[in-house]
């Protein structure tokens, strides 16, 4: 399985992840994930970005109002077409094309900083997408990205839970396990019956590496790595979404940001 065909499988997806993600169900991004990656993202007013796998601009719009000038590509026409529909409504300046993370229709050293919000794990050509994005970062250039935690994000996971529904722990196995390619089928467990009921579940190719092979790979690429999160929800934020309390037990997602030597 290549990119291309992998991008196929999220051009299918495209339509249900973006109602039902618009509609304030993607829980993990939006109350964990995401305010703690830009909790860890450098300053960027002013700077130039591309967001790379940027699905329906969800992410990108947060940088743009964060004062970033953006450029955003996804292999998907139709989330390319959707975040294109909603800068229409609301103009953030964003420049959105359709376009593949290893073929970055993009010059050398272009811009200041690159992000990647949960898209590098879903590309089976790693390596290929890491080179691109260390092509188009200026010398000096962060990228800073999020996956899914390639420890606890393994083909064998299992939430043990209480009689009162809470998971105490999580069981893993087949972590070195190589995948590539299997199809996972799910939509988001937040999303009421009528949504679950209108769309098909989402099926998403999957591609297992372990931790020291992502950051093997980056240290080849040319990258210095400058820091890790492991986001974790507070109490209180586990008091307004239940759904979270799994995620104290162990990291689901991984947070990297890495620079472009000078």
């Amino acid at each position: 399985m290549d990119h291309i065909e992998v991008g196929k499988y999220w051009n299918d997806n495209a339509l249900a992840w973006t109602t039902i993600a618009r509609a304030g169900f993607d829980i993990y991004r939006d109350h964990l994930n995401t305010p703690a990656f830009f909790n860890m993202l450098p300053g960027v007013q002013g700077l130039s970005g591309i967001d790379i796998g940027c699905g329906e601009g969800h992410n990108t719009r947060l940088l743009a109002k964060k004062g970033a000038a953006i450029c955003a590509i996804d292999i998907s026409e139709v989330f390319i077409q959707n975040a294109l529909e909603e800068e229409a409504q609301h103009p953030l300046g964003i420049a959105y094309q359709i376009a593949s993370a290893i073929e970055l229709p993009f010059e050398n050293n272009q811009f200041d900083f690159a992000t990647s919000f949960m898209c590098l794990m879903d590309i089976p050509e790693l390596e290929q997408a890491l080179t691109e994005a260390y092509r188009v970062i200026k010398p000096g250039g962060f990228f800073q990205f999020s996956i899914t935690h390639p420890c606890f994000d393994t083909p064998v996971r299992v939430n043990k839970r209480d009689v009162n529904g809470k998971t105490y722990a999580i069981e893993i196995s087949d972590y070195f396990k190589h995948i590539h390619g299997d199809i996972e089928e799910w939509i988001f467990g937040a999303a009421p019956a009528h949504y679950k009921s209108a769309f098909p579940k989402f099926k998403v190719p999957k591609f297992s590496r372990t931790l020291s092979q992502w950051v093997n790979t980056l240290v080849k690429t040319g990258f210095i790595i400058e820091e890790f999160n492991e986001p974790c929800p507070s109490n209180e934020v586990v008091a307004q979404q239940p759904r979270l309390q799994d995620s104290q037990q162990v990291p689901y997602f991984l947070q990297v940001r890495c620079r472009k030597a000078l």
